[in-house]
């Protein structure tokens, strides 16, 4: 029998325990959708024991799923209080809609300048179902669907990298696009900014795009500090 090499580990050490991984990840998507979706507000605090009892898992779980949601920028830790909803800074609010504006507008341009016509025809798609998604009155599918959106976007402007920036901010992007789609009249105004945008993009008009796109973050940005200023203190 051949001996195994030193330093290989064996194949009782890699294996991976899938039904706690699975626990977590799926606690993990529950916690998460519950405070996107608001049923946990901002500034609430999180009791480890009453999660434990709301999901059914082990503290444990419960600490590890609150400390990945406070690397997304979901949760904070409060002095002699404990975890707790995080509560969106609105100087860091303005930094990520600034961030945003940047990334989103040059792929709209680079969109409008080499995207396909079939890429072109999804990101209409994509726009009718966050239409769709607005309409059955669920904040998360209107998320979720939004982030499609962007994802067509920035792969048909060949921006991957700029993606995964995105994507890196994605849980405060949608913390705060949370907010501001429920405001009224905000289905009408995002569905029109956005057919907008995709017009100018299936005219290959970059600039138009960029301004498009451009206008419709400012938009959301101006949306966001209303919302943010009208939270109690905490």
């Amino acid at each position: 029998m051949v001996a195994m090499a030193q330093g290989t580990p064996d194949t009782a050490e890699m294996r991976v325990d899938r039904s706690v991984t699975t626990l977590r990840g799926l606690t993990l998507e529950k916690m998460r959708d519950a405070i996107l979706d608001f049923r946990f507000r901002p500034g609430e605090r999180l009791v480890e024991r009453t999660l434990c009892e709301r999901l059914g898992v082990s503290r444990s779980v419960v600490r590890e799923v609150l400390r990945h949601l406070e690397a997304e920028g979901l949760v904070e830790t409060i002095p002699h209080q404990g975890p707790a909803v995080a509560r969106p800074d609105p100087a860091q609010a303005a930094q990520i809609y600034e961030i945003r504006g940047l990334l989103e507008s040059e792929a709209a341009r680079a969109c409008a300048l080499q995207a396909s016509d079939a890429a072109i025809d999804e990101l209409a798609a994509a726009i009718d179902q966050i239409d769709a998604a607005f309409q059955t009155g669920s904040p998360r599918a209107v998320l979720k669907a939004t982030t499609d959106f962007y994802e067509i976007l920035f792969r048909a402007a060949g921006k991957p990298v700029a993606w995964e920036v995105v994507r890196s901010l994605n849980a405060r992007i949608n913390h705060l696009r949370g907010m501001t789609v429920v405001t009224p009249e905000r289905h009408a105004h995002a569905i029109a900014e956005m057919r907008a945008l995709h017009a100018a993009i299936r005219r290959r008009d970059g600039e138009a795009a960029w301004r498009a796109s451009a206008d419709h973050v400012a938009m959301v940005a101006r949306l966001a500090a209303e919302r943010l200023a009208s939270l109690p203190p905490g």
